[in-house]
C-alpha cells in the first residue's frame, strides 16, 4: 500500500510550485524588458509588473528555504 500526503509528495508539490514561480518570474522579465523598450511605455503597468516580480522573488526564496533549510551544526 502506498501512503499519500507524505513528505515526498509535499516536496514534489513545492518543487513544482517553485518551477512555476521561476517561469512566471522569467516571463515578467521579458514583459518588463519589452515595455521598457517601447517609447510610449505605460509607467503604471511597468510598476505593477516590477512589484509582482518582487513578490514572486520573495515567494521563490521562501520555497527554496523550505526545500533547502540551513542546518547549523
Amino acid at each position: 500500500m502506498v501512503a499519500f500526503g507524505g513528505p515526498r509528495d509535499e516536496e514534489r508539490a513545492l518543487r513544482r510550485e517553485l518551477e512555476r514561480l521561476r517561469q512566471e518570474h522569467r516571463d515578467l522579465d521579458s514583459a518588463i524588458d519589452a515595455l521598457e523598450t517601447m517609447s510610449t511605455s505605460d509607467k503604471l503597468q511597468l510598476q505593477r509588473l516590477k512589484k509582482r516580480k518582487l513578490i514572486l522573488r520573495d515567494r521563490i526564496i521562501d520555497l527554496e528555504d523550505q526545500l533547502n533549510p540551513d542546518i547549523i551544526a
